[in-house]
């Protein structure tokens, strides 16, 4: 395997994992997200309890030192990731 066909898999697998991350961040959004408080500036405030939070709070870690976020950048992200939002690519059908 040459260099170029290495990388092109590492990327691969590294896109995998980073789908398979957002996919589980959405179930576990989605497992708590009811009910939901809404404040009065419109922001939703999701209870996640432990050991979900554990796993929230570190994807939020690594997706704001990935990313040079701050951690509400990084939550913004992930929230449109998991289908929070009508823009999501999550929402969209399966090709």
């Amino acid at each position: 395997m040459d260099g170029d066909s290495a990388e092109s898999e590492r990327f691969v697998k590294a896109a995998l994992l980073g789908v398979a991350v957002a996919e589980e961040t959405r179930r576990l959004l989605r497992l708590h997200f009811s009910p939901a408080e809404v404040g009065a500036d419109g922001r939703v405030h999701v209870e996640v309890p432990y050991p979900d939070s554990a796993v929230v709070e570190t994807v939020l870690e690594v997706a704001a030192e990935c990313f040079g976020q701050t951690h509400q950048d990084a939550l913004d992200s992930l929230l449109q990731l998991a289908g929070f939002d009508d823009d999501s690519l999550l929402n969209r059908p399966a090709c």
